[in-house]
């Protein structure tokens, strides 16, 4: 006795499917109309919407009229465009009152100050750089709102005493110059917080005046010939940044950690046979470079892993030359190595706080004559 076998023609099986899937479309369309009925989804769309404006800080008074909030997608982008654009409109502002405080000059034609600018006394900033200007004039003290004054890589060699009348002053750059010494009447200028005073290489010291600067955090008197560190330095108690790398240094005061806010301290490039045990006390140094050549004795805790401070010795291998390609030998003048090795130790000094670590180490870079040499060739 055979199986019986029952075959179905493809029209049945189609037209069940069918029929099937009518339905389930109908069950979809009555779901959706009821949905878009409910109040409970209006609700929901209105909170969506009303998080988004709040979201792209949109003020309410945009979208909500009568106590009605208007959810439409238009509207949402045109209150964006809006406020994209009014705040482009402020920046430009702002950018243009600036400007209207600020005087900026640059370029070797330049040996002397215009003489318009004596008129402009409502600047608040000078910025000058890559001049032959050798004189900052004395009608300086006329410029009662001067905040900014960065002057580097000029030829000036004297500051008039009048730069004590600028009360307001908040920044002086006079970096890499010709100075060989700094007015005591700059202690007068109460509100500096920064004063960059290197690469001028004829500096050997800083008026007692500037003990008054009790404001200043920064200050960087690097590459010049300070055989020791000033007095007035000492005396900043708001200090965290002094860089006094390249000098003439053989010691450090005793009373060092008198500079308790110290936080960033570069000496490398001195002749420092010992570091002493006063650095220890000041707790919030956390970064500390020397050259690694001359020590013979430092702090053993110095390098202990269970402080925060990053010890860092350079061995120091100065580079007063270099070869060119067809052989002949070059000079460099003394500030634009001096100006050079700043640019790398600031490179490096970034990307150690870039790193994060917190662990204690301390590095030899033996490389640093071939990286110069590499640099000077680029």
């Amino acid at each position: 006795m055979g199986h019986k076998v029952v075959i179905f023609d493809i029209s049945v099986v189609r037209a069940l499917w069918e029929t099937r899937v009518k339905k389930h479309k109908a069950w979809q369309k009555k779901e959706a109309e009821r949905l878009e009925k409910s109040a409970l989804e209006k609700i929901k769309e209105e909170w969506n919407f009303v998080a988004e404006c709040r979201r792209k800080g949109i003020p309410q008074a945009a979208y909500c009229k009568n106590g009605f909030v208007d959810t439409s997608v238009r509207l949402l982008e045109k209150i964006e465009r809006n406020s994209l654009t009014r705040q482009s409109l402020l920046s430009k502002e702002r950018d243009k009152r600036r400007s209207a405080f600020v005087f900026e000059l640059s370029g070797e034609q330049w040996t002397e100050l215009p003489d318009s600018l004596k008129e402009q006394t409502h600047l608040k900033e000078w910025h000058i750089s890559n001049t032959l200007i050798q004189i900052i004039p004395t009608y300086i003290e006329l410029f009662q709102a001067m905040r900014i004054l960065d002057l580097p890589k000029n030829q000036i060699s004297h500051l008039p005493a009048e730069i004590g009348c600028l009360k307001n002053l908040r920044e002086l750059n006079v970096s890499f110059n010709h100075l060989k010494s700094i007015p005591p009447e700059l202690g007068d200028c109460e509100n500096l917080e920064k004063l960059d005073c290197s690469g001028n290489l004829e500096l050997t010291e800083l008026p007692f005046e500037l003990s008054n600067l009790k404001q200043v955090t920064f200050v960087d008197i690097a590459a010049n010939k300070f055989a020791s560190v000033p007095i007035c330095v000492l005396r900043m108690s708001n200090l965290q940044w002094l860089d006094i790398s390249n000098n003439s240094l053989t010691d450090l005061p005793q009373d060092i950690d008198r500079l308790e806010e110290l936080q960033t301290f570069i000496l490398y490039k001195n002749k420092l046979t010992y570091l002493p045990y006063a650095l220890l006390n000041l707790k919030k140094l956390a970064l500390l470079v020397v050259s690694g050549d001359h020590l013979v004795e430092l702090p053993t805790a110095l390098c202990d892993s269970s402080t925060p401070l990053k010890f860092v010795s350079l061995m120091d291998n100065p580079i007063d030359n270099t070869q060119c390609e067809d052989g002949v030998e070059v000079m460099e003048s003394e500030q634009d190595r001096q100006h050079f090795d700043k640019e790398f130790l600031k490179a490096y000094i970034e990307d150690l706080k870039e790193r994060g670590t917190s662990i204690t180490f301390k590095i030899l870079l033996n490389e640093y004559t071939g990286f110069c040499a590499l640099m000077r060739h680029i």
